[in-house]
């Protein structure tokens, strides 16, 4: 098992993870100090389990709304995906009533 020493608020932490994985660790960590330090900025020393928790919340919510403008891509792509069907299934729909036409009009010659 590895483990790597982060940062946090200029506390270090060691945190424990799978071998391998310290630098990806390390960078998680590297965001949550990012929002460690916004909430500190705004709001000033308010304990370190207070100020841990509103940047959990604060990243909750970035997630949130990846997950929401996710939904609403896929939603839009579906939609494209339906729109560009139908084009083909029109476009099959107009080839095939074409050469129709055309192999009468080659008999009728």
């Amino acid at each position: 098992m590895g483990e790597v020493t982060v940062k946090v608020n200029n506390k270090p932490y060691t945190v424990g993870c799978a071998d391998g994985q310290e630098a990806r660790v390390a960078e998680l960590a590297r965001i949550f100090d990012e929002h460690v330090s916004m909430v500190v900025s705004d709001v000033g020393t308010i304990g370190e389990v207070r100020t841990f928790l509103m940047a959990a919340l604060l990243l909750v919510d970035e997630m949130d709304e990846m997950r929401l403008q996710i939904e609403a891509a896929e939603a839009a792509q579906a939609r494209i995906s339906a729109g560009a069907f139908e084009i083909e299934r029109k476009a099959a729909f107009a080839i095939t009533d074409a050469a129709e036409r055309l192999e009468k009009l080659v008999k009728d010659a």
